[in-house]
């Protein structure tokens, strides 16, 4: 896949995710927000295949927050947008799903390169 399609494919699920915070729809957010991260995760598993990842980014990044080779930072950030919440209040991270997302594709980006 070229690097510019998966960018465009990026934006348009961060897009998305602003789009639906905007509408205070935390879950799609957070859907649209995993969507980017497993368009970032699979473009670097191109190069970089890893046993068990899977195709879904809920598994990549599920995966990713047990993978010693990932930074703290960027497994927490997995952590906070694979953890079930059911009710916003009772979330145990401060719930920026776009930032979180920034953080992942911005790494596995910048991996690839």
């Amino acid at each position: 896949m070229v690097k510019e399609i998966v960018l465009m494919n990026i934006n348009v699920e961060l897009t998305r995710a602003k789009k639906a915070l905007e509408e205070s729809n935390i879950g799609m957010a957070r859907v649209c927000a995993r969507r980017a991260c497993g368009i970032s995760i699979s473009f670097w598993l191109v190069d970089n295949p890893r046993q068990g990842y899977g195709a879904s980014a809920m598994n990549q990044l599920r995966n990713i927050q047990s993978d010693d080779t990932v930074l703290k930072e960027v497994k927490g950030a997995a952590e906070r947008l694979t953890t079930h919440v059911t009710n916003q209040s009772d979330s145990p991270f401060t719930d920026d799903p776009i930032a979180d997302a920034k953080i992942i594709t911005n790494y596995f980006l910048n991996m690839k390169s």
